[in-house]
């Protein structure tokens, strides 16, 4: 059973945090993303690479078999560790398909630093491997709202809703007039989504307020005609947000000389921003050392 499988990135553009709590959340499947191919293999293993976008070698593990089945590997680092995890969680899902050994590699098209989803693309590409639900992978796995998992499969805008814990995916058209006029730029440092996560948790706050505020701002931004209205929902979002977290928003820490909008993307902290300028602002980012700044056109399909 040899398979050559791709799986896109991801970018929340709005509606982070709040989705966990059940608002609508608008992201955009990536160009970007991670292929996976798997070759049978006549050791009883699972023989596992994974490249980075330069070729270079992050994981390198020979598997037992033995050792996926039961979900326990001796001594294994981190990140073998969770790779033993979800192989074995998708064993779980379907015992059929691990009868014998694999040789696999996965590639990113990223650089991995970048957090355009390496671990939601690697969960997208497992479950469609073992053609299991890869909502329920995410779950017993790295947990999540899910959306990248959503953007993972998906090729066009969406959005993204969890009633009841199920995941709701619904595409939207958004192929804005402005969008020459958006750019993503990566600050240099990778966010640990989860730690984020785990201080919004702590904070305390009327819910079913805010979700309520959140919807009406995601539904402002894919529907805006105009770059005015797009930038004005983007901004009422940080505010809104920033004053639940009690962090400023990413443009008054970081650039508030900036002529335009700056908005965080996904958890606050790291990753990417949107930036939102009338003028090309690759010269401003790269005077301030970041020197990833991708337009919305290379950046999503």
């Amino acid at each position: 059973m040899n398979k050559t499988l791709y799986a896109n990135g991801k970018l929340l553009i709005i509606g982070e945090y709040t989705v966990l709590d059940g608002s609508n959340a608008f992201a955009l499947p990536c160009r970007f993303g991670q292929s996976m191919e798997v070759r049978l293999a006549e050791s009883a293993t699972v023989n596992w690479k994974s490249l980075d976008a330069d070729g270079s070698e992050w994981l390198t593990a020979t598997i037992p078999l033995a050792d996926i089945y039961s979900g326990k590997h001796a001594d294994a680092p981190t990140e073998t560790a969770m790779l033993v995890k979800v192989l074995h969680q998708a064993h779980t899902a379907n015992p059929e398909v691990l009868t014998s050994g694999f040789d696999v590699i996965t590639k990113l098209t990223f650089p991995r630093l970048w957090g355009l989803g390496t671990s939601s693309t690697l969960i997208s590409l497992v479950a469609d491997w073992f053609s299991i639900d890869p909502y329920l992978l995410l779950a017993k796995t790295f947990s999540g709202s899910g959306y990248d998992i959503a953007c993972a499969q998906q090729t066009a805008p969406l959005l993204f809703n969890l009633k009841q814990g199920i995941a709701e995916v619904t595409t939207v058209a958004f192929n804005p007039v402005f969008k020459e006029k958006l750019y993503f730029v990566y600050l240099n440092q990778k966010q640990n989504s989860r730690e984020a996560i785990a201080a919004y948790r702590e904070k305390v706050f009327d819910k079913e307020k805010l979700i309520q505020q959140v919807d009406k701002l995601v539904a402002e931004t894919y529907q805006a005609q105009d770059l005015g209205a797009f930038s004005s929902a983007l901004e009422k979002h940080e505010a809104l947000l920033g004053g639940i977290l009690g962090i400023a928003p990413v443009q008054e820490r970081m650039f508030p000389d900036f002529k335009g909008v700056i908005k965080s993307l996904g958890a606050w902290g790291g990753d990417f921003v949107l930036a939102v300028s009338e003028d090309n602002p690759i010269s401003y980012f790269e005077e301030k050392g970041y020197n990833t700044i991708i337009p919305y056109t290379e950046m999503v399909y």
